[in-house]
């Protein structure tokens, strides 16, 4: 028995060091985004992000980015850098749009899990409807605060008032170890793109490019690593407390993607059980609500790696991803009437999806790759 618990107790060390040096690569590339951004200059930066001047365009990107790399976790951190980088290629107004974007993008991972249950009509249609209440969420919420934002500047004056408030945390004016851990661990990025080409714009790109790729590295292990620590008790957490009131469930939904660093872990275990009749619909969406809550984490997390006159720029954008959803989930999920809109257009459009079922794979399709990257492509033409 005693060996037993050495042999736990050792696994629970190794992982929780792997946890703790995953998040050191993650903020490490998070950083040495905006060195690389930095490099780059300021006028081909201009010309690259001069099509998100278009909060349409932005959202879209936002979208296609998320959708591709699988991973909102992922791209909101990318922007977050950008927005943060010394040579703000990415201003806020702009990176908005692309912030609710990747709340849609984030959707087609449980969507397209509900795939697995096409065969059975009884089962997918169950499974389709909690997996796309998730979608419809998203877009009523997109559909309102998108032109809220543009007229009145909500999220962004909000966010900003807020980032000063917090003007002591991560990099704005706080001082700490772990900054100059980070600052360290960036240099070498910096000199492998120095020891490849002498001009400055290719040094950038090298850069940049190494530290999206640590970004993904990082929060790709990082995922597995909690996965495999946290799946089984996500699974008993979630269906025992379902029962229990709407709210306990919504902070179920957003301790558990915290735990595991992903919605999409959350989520897509909602959607096999709803598959199986074990949850209604009714008891999945709280959940989903509070997956969507929970994954801002990784951008506020994100957000403390950078440092320098930007850094509270990086900050409040990460809490214009918190806004977005809480204000999104105020909105949408207190009133009967409200709340019921996502539901009912999740049931009816699973409904459809059941009786044509390649029009299932048709909305993924389209909805997460081909219209985004349509108008991402078009944008050249867009004034």
């Amino acid at each position: 028995m005693q060996r037993y618990d050495a042999t736990g107790g050792t696994q629970v060390f190794v992982k929780l060091l792997a946890v703790l040096s995953l998040l050191f690569i993650f903020l490490l590339g998070v950083s040495g985004l905006g060195a690389g951004f930095k490099l780059l200059g300021r006028d081909l930066l201009d010309s690259f992000f001069a099509a998100t001047e278009n909060p349409f365009i932005a959202l879209m990107v936002g979208i296609l980015g998320t959708t591709l790399v699988q991973s909102s976790s992922v791209s909101t951190s990318i922007i977050v850098g950008l927005v943060a980088a010394p040579e703000n290629p990415l201003p806020i107004a702009n990176a908005i749009p692309m912030i609710m974007g990747t709340n849609i993008g984030t959707t087609v991972t449980n969507t397209a899990v509900s795939l697995a249950h096409i065969g059975r009509r009884g089962e997918f249609g169950r499974a389709f409807a909690v997996a796309t209440c998730h979608d419809f969420f998203n877009l009523i919420t997109v559909a309102v605060l998108l032109p809220l934002e543009l007229m009145t500047g909500y999220l962004q004056s909000t966010a900003m008032t807020l980032a000063a408030l917090l003007s002591g945390v991560g990099g704005v004016k706080f001082k700490s170890p772990l900054k100059a851990a980070i600052k360290a661990g960036v240099e070498p990025l910096i000199a492998a793109g120095k020891s490849l080409s002498d001009s400055n714009q290719i040094q950038g790109a090298i850069v940049a490019i190494l530290s999206v790729a640590l970004i993904f590295v990082a929060l790709f292990l990082l995922v597995k690593v909690m996965r495999s620590a946290m799946q089984t008790r996500v699974e008993v957490y979630i269906t025992r407390f379902l029962g229990h009131s709407a709210m306990l469930s919504l902070l179920v939904g957003m301790v558990m993607t915290v735990m595991v660093q992903s919605s999409s872990i959350t989520t897509s275990l909602l959607v096999p059980l709803a598959g199986a009749g074990l949850i209604t619909l009714e008891q999945a969406f709280p959940i989903t609500l509070g997956a969507n809550i929970g994954t801002t984490v990784t951008a506020l997390l994100a957000s403390m790696a950078v440092s320098g006159g930007n850094a509270s720029m990086g900050v409040a954008i990460a809490l214009v991803h918190l806004l977005f959803n809480l204000t999104g989930t105020v909105m949408v999920y207190p009133l009967k009437a409200t709340r019921r809109i996502p539901l009912i257009l999740a049931r009816r459009f699973a409904e459809f999806a059941v009786r044509s079922r390649k029009w299932a794979i048709l909305y993924i399709l389209i909805m997460f790759y081909a219209l985004p990257a349509a108008f991402a492509f078009l944008s050249r033409w867009l004034p």
